[in-house]
């Protein structure tokens, strides 16, 4: 595994009105980590994650985000060259962000869209190594069963599933999960968590995953970054989290962020 970095942040700031919701953060990630994004609602979580991506532009100044070397955005202007970097970042969102009417073989396809012509996937006429990259996708995630299946009346777990299919075909090495188990029931979020976890193990894809839940975050990631009022407060070992430094994160009501229960 090498230590270069894959993802960097530095002095990344964005303003909605008067508010900030990221203030002068700095961050690198390296090549096959796992890392948990945490801090309070508002915090600057999901802004950070779609400012990797440019999908949403930082405000102008000294900001820089790069991706594998190469810029993603500068000084508030998102790079042109943005979508040669995004290819190799798969996007993992809440609410799945499934087509619902299209089966789930066919989602997973649309991961191949960056590679064909967009006209062959309008159109389903998929490729045959698209096909194949689908299937074996849906069987790496355990839902091949229902490839066949409309999105739309498959389990929250098993579309959550089917998204990180999409991420595999897609060929990303970076998985970028923003709040992917928000919307899930504890034992369908047990199975998300435990297949990034495999995939950064076992694929050494580089995850990067939002959560509410803290117990989550140190139980599947070795490094947490967290955030407060839009700065990072804290970006060290799991272990590190003890109750003082939990508090000063979330304030005495902390226990409301373990879903299994808060530390002594």
């Amino acid at each position: 595994m090498s230590d270069a970095a894959v993802l960097t942040v530095r002095n990344a700031s964005k303003s909605f009105g008067a508010r900030k919701a990221l203030d002068g953060v700095s961050l690198n990630i390296s090549r096959g980590e796992m890392i948990a994004l945490i801090g309070p609602s508002g915090s600057g979580k999901s802004t950070l994650l779609r400012s990797i991506t440019g999908l949403q532009t930082i405000d102008a100044g000294p900001g820089v985000i790069e991706a594998f070397g190469q810029p993603v955005q500068t000084a508030g202007k998102v790079s042109k060259k943005v979508r040669e970097v995004r290819i190799r970042i798969g996007f993992i969102f809440q609410q799945f962000n499934l087509v619902g009417r299209l089966t789930l073989f066919s989602n997973v396809a649309l991961g191949s869209l960056g590679r064909i012509p967009v006209i062959r996937g309008l159109f389903g006429l998929w490729p045959k190594e698209t096909k194949q990259a689908a299937m074996a996708a849906l069987a790496r995630v355990g839902v091949a069963d229902y490839a066949g299946q409309r999105a739309n009346t498959l389990s929250g777990g098993q579309q959550q599933r089917g998204a990180i299919a999409r991420a595999l075909v897609q060929k990303a090495k970076v998985i970028l999960a923003d709040e992917p188990v928000a919307s899930l029931d504890p034992v369908s979020a047990r199975k998300v968590m435990e297949l990034l976890a495999d995939l950064n193990a076992s694929d050494g894809l580089t995850v990067v995953v939002t959560l509410h839940q803290v117990d989550y975050a140190t139980r599947y990631c070795k490094r947490v970054v967290a955030l407060k009022a839009g700065k990072l407060v804290y970006d060290g070992p799991a272990s590190g989290l003890d109750r003082a430094r939990l508090i000063d994160i979330y304030g005495p009501e902390f226990e409301d962020v373990f879903w299994e229960g808060a530390p002594e």
